[in-house]
């Protein structure tokens, strides 16, 4: 009877350590990055140097569907030019997971566009990554493939 006990107790700790060792997710950083997630579709849209810079990592690697990779200061030139002009952006089946300051977020991303001036429309699956600096989200990373 004691042996069974002791088993029982064992299981009990070893179940309590299991479970402090996943990490729990904030609320508000999910809150946050949905809001971040949102604002930069908005400025995609109606492109501003402020907000771009403000919700984008100095450290930008922005990766298109089409292989070109830019950095943050490429990224905010091409949406203010209009080489890359989003009339509309769509986002579904969208879903995030945290990991300490550091977060992805997937999603598919339909869109109108008027890239250079020329009317098109994308269907795209995109991973966008997010850092938390100075409790601020910041998109360090994003990455589209056609669908």
């Amino acid at each position: 009877m004691v042996h069974i006990r002791s088993v029982f107790q064992t299981l009990l700790v070893a179940g309590a350590l299991l479970l402090t060792s996943f990490t729990f997710t904030n609320p508000k950083d999910e809150q946050a990055i949905a809001q971040a997630v949102e604002r930069l579709r908005k400025a995609m849209i109606d492109p501003d140097k402020a907000t771009l810079e403000a919700i984008t990592a100095r450290e930008l690697s922005y990766g298109h569907s089409n292989g070109l990779i830019e950095n943050q200061d490429a990224f905010v030139k091409a949406l203010l030019n209009g080489s890359s002009d989003f009339v509309t952006i769509e986002l579904s089946d969208q879903t995030m997971t945290i990991v300490d300051k550091t977060a992805w977020v997937r999603h598919k991303l339909t869109a109108e566009t008027k890239n250079n001036g020329t009317p098109g429309q994308t269907k795209l699956g995109v991973l966008l990554v997010f850092v938390k600096q100075k409790n601020d989200w910041k998109l360090l990373a994003r990455q589209a493939v056609k669908i």
